[in-house]
């Protein structure tokens, strides 16, 4: 049939390469195709690995972290392949409304995320998680800017703000759990919502050790880095085809089930480009260690 077609081969040629066993190339790519299904099929209970949500690059990070020594044009070529990818993001809904009557604090941000240390500025917003009876599920959460690690969250059924002041006395009591509390002039930026600008929201601030900071109306970019990170939730833990979820969504306890696994999982192995593709904990972890170091050196 090759020689109808206008190609000539030889005989021998051909059953050479009938018999010859695969190539090392083949043999490799067999072996990480196998790892890499590991992540994006699902297992026998019909669920996947959080490492599903990641595209080529933070895939080829995490097998490099996992001591597998592949290219990351071989990761990309077979999750092309077999069609995988990672997850995308969907539209925002906007959840909070500001109250026009309420005072507000200062700016003491203007969109400068980027902090040398911990406990120096928490960013903090809410959304919605819809049940499958109709019914709204509230997760807010507290989010440590320089690494973007969540310190603190909780879901409500309710959008009073005792469910916002909790969060805050969380991300307190972790803070002070670890040795390292917060000193009493650490920014909370929020958005103006009616949530953020209660007296008693501002009360649960003053006794946590932290000063209120306050964007504009109705600009996601004053708060970008907890519009981000709930961007993030709802992409990755919340959408149906989520590793973290175990069926529909009926009760308030199924959204907490998966917000606690995922913000486990966000914080101590989702990998951080901005980190150098590392996990929040991680990243503070080495912050402390030098800090440590640099002042036992000091001391000497």
């Amino acid at each position: 049939m090759l020689t109808e077609h206008g190609v000539t081969i030889a005989p021998r040629t051909f059953y050479a390469w009938l018999t010859r066993p695969p190539s090392a190339r083949a043999l490799w790519d067999t072996v990480i195709t196998e790892v890499l299904a590991g992540f994006y099929e699902p297992d026998e209970h019909g669920r996947r690995a959080p490492e599903s949500l990641y595209g080529a690059t933070k895939m080829w990070a995490h097998l490099q972290r996992q001591g597998i020594a592949v290219s990351r044009c071989t990761v990309e070529r077979l999750m092309r392949a077999n069609g995988w990818r990672g997850v995308t993001r969907r539209k925002k809904v906007r959840t909070t409304i500001a109250d026009p009557a309420a005072e507000r604090a200062a700016d003491l941000v203007k969109r400068q995320f980027r902090v040398p240390a911990p406990n120096v500025l928490l960013v903090a917003d809410f959304t919605y998680v819809r049940l499958s009876n109709g019914a709204f599920v509230y997760t807010a959460f507290a989010i440590d800017a320089y690494a973007g690690r969540i310190v603190g969250w909780t879901c409500s059924a309710s959008k009073e703000d005792r469910f916002v002041r909790q969060v805050i006395r969380q991300a307190a009591q972790l803070r002070v759990n670890e040795g390292n509390p917060l000193s009493g002039n650490t920014i909370h930026h929020s958005d103006a919502g009616s949530q953020y600008t209660s007296l008693r929201f501002g009360e649960t601030l003053a006794l946590s050790g932290l000063v209120a900071s306050i964007g504009t109306v109705g600009d996601a970019f004053d708060n970008a880095l907890a519009e981000t990170t709930i961007g993030l939730y709802k992409t990755e833990a919340v959408r149906e085809d989520s590793p973290f979820r175990r069926g529909p969504l009926h009760r308030h306890t199924d959204v907490e089930l998966l917000t606690a696994e995922w913000v486990h999982w966000y914080n101590t192995d989702r990998l951080m480009h901005r980190l150098g593709r590392i996990p929040p904990t991680e990243y503070e972890a080495i912050h402390y260690a030098t800090n440590t170091a640099q002042s036992a050196a000091a001391h000497q």
